[in-house]
């Protein structure tokens, strides 16, 4: 199997060119390090986008969300569906406002589409997003009830073609911007979790339920 999953005729970067990447695992590490994404749909003949959760095992990428989901019905009754996720790595200050720009890395995704049926599949797959979203958080929590994985439609995309376009170093400023007494430079950024709140409902009311193992991992991570 190739290594490349583009350029393709879909995913082929046409601006910028030279920050295109169509390495597999390349794209394959911006998806899973993502924590949500953004599909497209055609619903009523208007193009629309929605944010929502995904989780990635091999070339499949799973989507979930409520039966009635207007762009999750579009998508499965085209067969097709474009995703894409981006993840925001900071500023990049150039000394003009014209080259700067964002540190960024991103994916544009194309695949056919299929309706995830088999009740058994249904659960084990969105026990997968539940990790996907904290890892080892799906042993720690309740199993999923029959009536809530039918309530859920559960969608795979097949990674047929897709594009990386990433962005970072240095800024581009030109060689007569050099010697401006301007601030130029990248400012880092990440997504920072903070201080776990707990509930006060329930078991929880007390304060004797600990800070599971997940979350700790979490934040022992940062």
């Amino acid at each position: 199997m190739s290594d490349a999953l583009g350029p393709g005729p879909k995913s082929r970067v046409r601006r910028l060119p030279a920050k295109a990447n169509y390495d597999r695992d390349t794209i394959f590490a911006i998806i899973d390090e993502a924590p949500l994404c953004h599909v497209a749909g055609i619903v009523n003949g208007a193009a629309v986008v929605i944010p929502t959760l995904h989780a990635r095992e091999g070339h499949t990428l799973y989507l979930h969300g409520s039966p009635s989901n207007a762009v999750m019905k579009a998508i499965v009754e085209r067969g097709e569906a474009c995703v894409s996720v981006t993840l925001y790595d900071g500023l990049r200050l150039a000394r003009s406002g014209f080259e700067s720009s964002i540190a960024y890395r991103s994916v544009v995704l194309f695949g056919a589409v299929s309706l995830v049926r088999d009740d058994a599949e249904k659960a084990r797959v969105l026990d997968m997003f539940v990790d996907a979203v904290l890892p080892g958080r799906a042993g720690e929590v309740r199993a999923m009830s029959d009536a809530e994985v039918r309530l859920t439609m559960v969608v795979a995309v097949r990674i047929d073609e897709a594009s990386a376009k990433m962005s970072s170093g240095p800024t581009d400023d030109p060689d007569e911007d050099l010697d401006l007494p301007v601030w130029s430079g990248t400012v880092p950024a990440r997504i920072l979790f903070g201080t776990p709140i707990p509930d006060v409902n329930g078991a929880m009311a007390d304060g004797t339920v600990p800070v599971p193992a997940s979350v700790k991992r979490l934040l022992d991570s940062q």
